[in-house]
C-alpha cells in the first residue's frame, strides 16, 4: 500500500461541534450507575505498565531468576510493574478516555514454569497458585484495594481478569513425568491425553483395569450432583496423578491441592472433548463438572466483590469449560454483586473464536452475558491492514441477532483491534503490509480505533497501542513495557507516529495516537447515541474498503454517522440517512451542512481517514 490519510494533518479537536462543545458533558456517571456500554476500557498487564515499587521485583523470593522469576532482559520474565505503578499512572489512564480499567490476573503465580527454552515466568497471571491473595510481584492486598478505591474516586471502574477452568502446573503423572516414565515424556513434560471411552473413570488404565468409583455414573448433565461426584474417590482412572512434596499445600483455597478435584487426563490438544478436559499446556484442568468445584470458585469470586467492590470480571478460557457450570455460575456472580450494591457488573468470557455464532452461543446455551468480540477483531483487521471489502464487516453486524438479547447483549460485548495473545493491531498492519510508510501506519491505527469507537458495543484498548507500539508478533512478543525496558527483542522495535522507543518511558500525552483516542473517547462519552444507541449499516463497499454506520439517539433525537475509508484514495458516497434529518454538523471532518436531497446524505472521505458527522431531527 501506498499513500497516507490528511487525518494526521487536521487537527482533531477543531471537528468537534465548535458551536456547541462547551455544553458537552463528558464526565461519567457515578460508577455503580453506568451500564456495561457507557464504558470505554483499557486492558493492562500490570507487570508491563510502570514500577511503582522496585522493592518487590522479585516478590520476596531468594535465589535465582528461575526462583522468583524476575528479569527484565527477558521477555518471558517479570520485568517490574506493579499495582502501585498502575495507581500512580491513573491519570494518565483516564485523560486517554478509558472509564475502567480491565488488569491481567493479579492473583498470586507459580513464579516459574516450563523446561528448557520454554521456562518463563507467571508475570502474566494465568499460573494462579493463590486464588485469594495477590502476586507478592505485583503488590498487596491493601494495594489492590488502594487501586480500586482510587479509581473508583475517579469515577472508574476495575475489571478482574479471573480463571476457573485450571490453575497452576503443579499436578504431574507418574507416567509422563515419574521415575519409570518413558524418557522422551519425561524430558518433554508432555503428557498425551487419555480419553473417557479408552480410560473410563471405573477403572484404572483401561477398560481391562481393576473397578475403581463404583456407582459413578460420568459426567453427563444429568449426573452433575454431589451424590454422584461423592462417589469419584479414586482418581487414577486415566493417569496416577502426584505433587511434588514441595508444592502439596501450594494452592489456596486448601481443596484446590487435592487432585481428586482436576480430570487428570493429559494434555488438551483443543479439540472435542479433550478441549474442555484435558491439561491447558500442563496447567492443571479442573473438574468443573463437580458441584463442590462449581461452589468453591463461586466461594472465590463472591468474596473478591465483597472484599474489594470491583466491577466486573473476564473470565479466561471460557470455552474450555462445561456449559453446566457457567449455568451456575454467572447468575451466582451477578446476583452477588447486585446484593454487594454493583447492579451493573460486567462479566465477559474469552472464547478465541472468530465466526459470531460461535461466540453466540455462549450467551444462549452457557449463560454468559457477554463474549469477547473476536469476530469484531476479525473484520475489522481484515478491512484496515489487510485490503478485504468492507462488506464483511457490514455481514458481521447483521448476525447481531443470534445473541442471547439480540442487539442488547451486542452493545455490551467488549471489541478491540488486538491484546496479549494475538498481538497487536498495528504489528498485523504492517505485517500485512511491510512497505507501509510511518504515516500512513498511524493513519490506519487511528482508522481502526475510529471504527470501535461508533460500533456498537464496548471498546476495549490495548495499552501501548496508544503509543504507537508496533510487536514483532504475539504473546511475549505484544506485551512490552511502558516504563523504559532493557529488553532486546523489545527495545529494537520501530514505534508509529514517535521517534521514542520501548527503551524510553512511553507516557507520551502529545502522540497523535494517544490524542486521537482521547477525543474519539471523549466524542463517545458526550454522545448517548455512540454508546448506547441502536446501529445500521448505511453502506459498504461488496469490493472496497468503505463502510458507513448509523447509530440513532436513544430518545430518537437525532442520528450520527461514522464513515470509514480504508482505501488510498479519497471517495465520496452517497447513502440513506433518517428522512427526519435536519441540519448536520461536524464531530470528525469535513460535514455538509444540510442534505443534497431528503432522506440521504453525502460525505467525503480522505484516503485512510474518516468523518463523523450529526444530526438533529425536525418536528413535523
Amino acid at each position: 500500500m501506498i499513500g497516507f490519510s490528511a487525518l494526521l494533518a487536521a487537527p482533531f479537536a477543531a471537528a468537534m461541534l465548535a458551536g456547541s462543545s462547551a455544553q458537552m458533558d463528558t464526565t461519567p456517571a457515578a460508577v455503580t450507575d453506568r451500564p456495561p456500554e457507557d464504558e470505554i476500557i483499557y486492558f493492562v498487564l500490570p507487570d508491563r505498565f510502570e514500577n511503582g515499587d522496585t522493592d518487590n521485583d522479585r516478590g520476596g523470593i531468594r535465589g535465582d531468576r528461575l526462583k522468583h522469576g524476575f528479569d527484565p532482559t527477558h521477555k518471558g520474565f517479570y520485568q517490574g510493574g506493579d499495582l502501585a505503578g498502575l495507581t500512580a499512572r491513573l491519570d494518565y489512564i483516564q485523560s486517554l478516555g478509558a472509564t475502567a480499567i480491565w488488569l491481567s490476573p493479579i492473583f498470586e503465580n507459580k513464579p516459574v514454569q516450563g523446561r528448557g527454552e520454554y521456562v518463563s515466568a507467571g508475570y502474566h497471571g494465568y499460573w494462579i497458585t493463590d486464588f485469594l491473595n495477590v502476586d507478592p510481584h505485583l503488590g498487596t492486598r491493601e494495594e489492590f484495594k488502594a487501586l480500586v478505591d482510587a479509581a473508583h474516586a475517579r469515577g472508574m471502574k476495575v475489571y478482574m481478569d479471573i480463571i476457573t477452568n485450571h490453575t497452576a502446573d503443579v499436578i504431574q503423572y507418574q507416567e509422563c513425568h515419574g521415575r519409570n516414565a518413558l524418557p522422551e515424556l519425561k524430558e518433554s513434560g508432555e503428557c498425551p491425553y487419555r480419553s473417557k471411552g479408552d480410560y473410563p473413570y471405573t477403572t484404572i488404565g483401561g477398560p481391562d483395569g481393576k473397578p475403581v468409583n463404583q456407582g459413578f455414573l460420568g459426567d453427563d448433565p444429568a449426573h452433575l450432583t454431589t451424590e454422584n461426584f461423592s462417589k469419584l474417590t479414586n482418581p487414577n482412572y486415566a493417569y496416577t496423578p502426584f505433587v511434588p512434596r514441595a508444592e502439596r499445600r501450594v494452592k489456596n483455597p486448601a481443596w484446590l491441592n487435592d487432585v481428586r478435584y482436576y480430570h487428570n487426563r493429559g494434555n488438551t490438544r483443543f479439540e472435542g472433548e479433550n478441549s474442555r478436559m484435558g491439561d491447558f499446556v500442563g496447567l492443571d484442568d479442573l473438574m468443573t463438572e463437580d458441584p463442590f468445584v462449581v461452589q468453591g470458585m463461586i466461594d472465590i469470586y463472591k468474596q473478591w466483590i465483597t472484599d474489594f467492590r470491583v466491577d466486573g470480571y473476564r473470565i479466561d478460557t471460557a470455552r474450555h469449560v462445561n456449559p453446566e457450570f457457567w449455568q451456575i455460575f454467572a447468575p451466582a456472580i451477578l446476583d452477588h454483586a447486585a446484593a454487594e450494591g454493583i447492579p451493573n457488573f460486567h462479566m465477559f468470557g474469552e472464547v478465541y473464536e472468530f465466526e459470531p455464532g460461535q461466540l453466540a452461543k455462549f450467551t444462549t446455551e452457557d449463560g454468559f452475558p457477554a463474549i469477547l468480540d473476536f469476530a469484531f477483531q476479525g473484520r475489522v483487521r481484515s478491512m484496515v491492514a489487510e485490503d478485504k471489502p468492507a462488506r464483511d464487516l457490514d455481514r458481521l453486524f447483521t448476525t447481531d441477532a443470534v445473541y442471547a438479547k439480540g442487539f442488547e447483549t451486542a452493545k455490551q460485548l467488549p471489541t478491540f483491534l488486538g491484546n496479549h495473545d494475538m498481538g497487536r493491531f498495528s504489528g498485523f498492519i504492517r505485517e500485512a503490509n511491510p512497505e507501509i510508510s510511518d504515516e500512513e501506519l498511524t493513519a490506519r491505527i487511528i482508522l481502526g480505533h475510529a471504527i470501535l469507537m461508533v460500533s456498537r458495543g464496548v471498546p476495549t484498548i490495548y495499552y501501548g497501542d496508544e503509543q504507537g507500539f508496533v510487536s514483532d508478533g504475539h504473546d511475549q512478543d505484544a506485551r512490552e513495557t511502558l516504563f523504559p525496558s532493557v529488553t532486546d527483542v523489545y527495545t529494537d522495535n520501530d514505534l508509529a507516529g514517535t521517534d521514542a522507543t520501548v527503551a524510553d518511558e512511553n507516557f507520551d500525552r502529545s502522540h497523535p495516537i494517544y490524542t486521537a483516542i482521547s477525543e474519539l473517547a471523549a466524542m463517545r462519552q458526550s454522545e448517548p447515541a455512540l454508546r448506547r444507541g441502536a446501529q445500521m449499516v448505511r453502506h459498504s463497499d461488496l469490493e472496497g474498503g468503505v463502510i458507513v454506520l448509523s447509530r440513532m439517539d436513544p430518545d430518537g433525537s437525532g442520528e450520527i454517522i461514522g464513515a470509514f475509508n480504508a482505501e488510498n484514495e479519497a471517495r465520496t458516497i452517497r447513502f440513506p440517512v433518517d428522512g427526519r434529518s435536519g441540519a448536520w454538523q461536524g464531530l470528525h471532518g469535513d460535514c455538509l451542512n444540510e442534505s443534497p436531497a431528503p432522506g440521504m446524505y453525502e460525505v467525503t472521505l480522505p484516503a485512510t481517514g474518516f468523518v463523523i458527522c450529526k444530526t438533529e431531527f425536525q418536528t413535523q
